[in-house]
């Protein structure tokens, strides 16, 4: 797909630099020289404006005082860039953050930064972010997310530490090194003629439908997975399958795999406990859905791979 990597997260002129990781005195000197985006408990740092972007601060800033873990990301044109974990601050008790349902919609603001710097929720400013900061805020929560979740040695059990300027971690008692893990999704484009197949979750909000999508399995081709997940959920046998677009997706800690395929049958026959409710749509109620003016059905959010994959196949740009 020739759009495929203008998708949300999909990439830019970012220089992992990966070599310099295992480098600890030229990591040390790039972060006095660097720029560092704190994230907080996964929000991230946004400076407001016109245009909305990262709250990049200096090394030497105080909001970076009480920093925990920090992610060497890369280099842009020669500037080392950094992501800082801020996990451990307190916000004020008026802006605790309120998880509800699929968002958090909080904001939180350091008394150490102006009102026009808050952390947020990256899934309700992804679109908005330029594809540099974009892809740092990505990694950055995906890298920080896996961190606080794997602080132990799958090998022996015992406590890991970061290593590789973030891009490892490593067990004293055992030597085993362990590396970030990705989980491969797949998310389909399920037509049959001028229809589309859509489906939801349980616990989903009201109106919220998507394209079908399920992880990949161990000893899985992408194909296979594509067949048995429609399959499984909808009871819809399918035929052959391509691939379209990929997305990495850090909530949190997913890469998209977006494709499309044929449907051989048209009853819909669910798995009530993979899926609340599946159905075919026209392209024309597509349209309508898109727009947000369907009476039962939302579009899937604006920045995510379905509506990226969606909004490509009505305007017939899938080559």
């Amino acid at each position: 797909m020739r759009l495929a990597e203008t998708v949300t997260f999909g990439g830019s002129d970012l220089d992992r630099a990966a070599a310099w990781r295992g480098d600890s005195g030229r990591i040390d000197a790039a972060w006095a020289q660097g720029r560092v985006i704190p994230l907080w408990r996964g929000k991230v740092l946004l400076r407001s404006g016109e245009v909305p972007a990262l709250g990049w601060l200096s090394p030497t800033h105080p909001v970076l005082a009480d920093a925990g873990l920090r992610i060497f990301l890369g280099l842009h044109h020669g500037q080392a860039l950094f992501a800082a974990d801020l996990t451990g601050w307190i916000p004020p008790a008026n802006e605790a953050a309120v998880q509800a349902g699929f968002f958090d919609a909080s904001e939180q603001r350091h008394p150490a930064l102006g009102d026009d710097h808050a952390f947020v929720e990256l899934r309700g400013v992804m679109t908005r972010l330029s594809p540099l900061d974009a892809e740092c805020a990505a990694t950055a929560r995906a890298l920080l997310q896996w961190h606080s979740t794997h602080g132990f040695c799958a090998v022996c059990g015992a406590a890991s530490t970061a290593a590789m300027a973030g891009w490892q971690r490593g067990c004293g008692a055992c030597g085993a090194s362990h590396f970030p893990r990705t989980d491969p999704v797949v998310i389909m484009l399920v037509t049959r003629g001028n229809r589309l197949l859509l489906g939801r979750s349980p616990g989903w909000p009201e109106g919220m439908y998507s394209l079908i999508a399920e992880f990949i399995e161990p000893g899985e081709t992408i194909e296979a997975a594509v067949r048995r997940e429609v399959l499984e959920e909808t009871g819809i046998r399918t035929g052959s399958v391509r691939y379209l677009a990929s997305q990495p997706w850090p909530f949190p800690a997913s890469l998209m795999l977006g494709c499309q395929t044929e449907a051989l049958e048209e009853e819909v026959r669910i798995d009530p406990t993979e899926i609340e409710d599946a159905l075919w749509v026209s392209r024309e109620e597509m349209v309508r859905i898109m727009a947000g003016g369907h009476d039962r059905i939302k579009s899937p959010r604006r920045g995510a791979i379905a509506h990226f994959l969606i909004a490509n196949w009505l305007a017939d740009r899938l080559d």
